[in-house]
């Protein structure tokens, strides 16, 4: 089968990441990398083996390379400008999470890949790691309700800093990464979010006025289940307790025992914010004299794919999705139900008011 000509826009972490593996898929041919930066854009080139045509303008490049695809990794404010731009032009599109700034323009999104009858695919990257896949998997035999605690704090610097003050322009820690722990917590329930409330702070000058580098959400469901997810970035965050990943139910709880991504300095490391290392049951059953009746177990995968394997993954599965012609409607769904917590929770902390959903 012909390959899919695919423009890669954006040359950060995620695209970077994105871009080698359409370099590497026999499945993808990359056409074109667009980037406002032209020293990024080279960099990325060089490391792909050079020849690839490079843009600064989005619109210009899409006119030109005529894709049959287009991968999204850009600031979130352009995200629903280059999407619904895509698809008027007949392309699939592969969009970093979060799906957009707001849940007015993430629905404009998946409307346009709709109306366009294109695929759409959302940058969820916990969804094709085996390790969170097990978690969630073993979070259903914990019973109900559920209680979730999740968090990812940076304490970031130099380059990584400044990554984090532009994101910030654009939107704040607890929309960009909260999205991927909510959706997480959504598998987990599989029960209807009905209320959310957050928390913020603004720990420097560095950013907008108006804007927080520290936000908190807490999220009840139909079923009684409850979720915490917390997110901070800065030279100023703690890394003490900065990774926790678990799940709380009436028969025990799992834990995701992170010794890597839990260590000193990995917090702004984000090639080790997807590592597990070790699943951790513990049962709540007692015996007769009120000790515990079974022993934790520790469950090890020895499928553990690095950052750049596990966005392999991501966009073989966008490839299948084309070529399969997979019905993602509750991927998209998904999307925007995550992003609707998450913006819920951003403005329960503007109005100091509980959102119902």
């Amino acid at each position: 089968m012909k390959p899919i000509r695919i423009l890669c826009a954006g040359a950060g972490h995620m695209g970077r990441s994105h871009a080698l593996a359409y370099h590497r898929i026999p499945g993808f041919e990359v056409c074109g990398i667009v980037t406002r930066s032209p020293e990024s854009r080279a960099k990325l080139n060089a490391e792909l083996g050079g020849g690839y045509p490079e843009f600064s303008d989005f619109h210009a490049a899409l006119a030109e390379t005529q894709p049959d695809a287009v991968s999204i990794s850009t600031y979130p404010d352009t995200h629903a400008e280059y999407a619904e731009a895509a698809f008027a032009a007949g392309c699939h599109v592969f969009i970093e999470k979060p799906l957009a700034e707001t849940v007015v323009e993430a629905e404009r999104i998946v409307n346009a890949a709709i109306k366009a009858d294109r695929k759409l695919v959302i940058g969820y990257i916990l969804r094709h790691h085996p390790s969170w896949i097990k978690f969630i998997e073993m979070s259903h035999s914990l019973g109900k309700p559920l209680v979730m605690r999740m968090n990812l704090n940076q304490q970031s610097s130099g380059a990584n800093w400044g990554t984090h003050k532009n994101l910030m322009s654009s939107i704040s820690p607890i929309v960009d990464c909260g999205v991927h722990y909510v959706d997480v917590m959504c598998q987990m329930t599989r029960s209807k979010p009905v209320r959310v409330s957050g928390i913020g702070a603004r720990l420097t000058d560095e950013i907008p006025e108006g804007k927080v580098n520290y936000g908190a959400l807490q999220v009840t469901f139909e079923d009684g289940s409850v979720g915490w997810y917390e997110a901070g970035w800065g030279p100023m965050m703690s890394e003490v307790a900065f990774f926790v990943k678990d799940v709380v139910g009436p028969k025990g709880c799992v834990s995701i025992v992170a010794e890597k991504a839990g260590g000193e300095g990995q917090s702004a490391n984000v090639d080790a914010h997807t590592q597990t290392q070790a699943l951790r049951l513990h049962h709540s059953e007692l015996k007769a004299d009120g000790t515990f009746a079974k022993a934790d177990e520790t469950v090890r995968l020895d499928d553990e794919p690095d950052h750049d394997g596990l966005c392999h993954r991501e966009q073989e599965y966008f490839l299948k999705a084309i070529r399969e012609n997979l019905d993602l409607t509750d991927h998209m769904n998904d999307a925007v139900a995550s992003m609707r917590i998450v913006a819920a929770a951003d403005e329960s902390f503007r109005t100091g008011k509980t959102i119902e959903l």
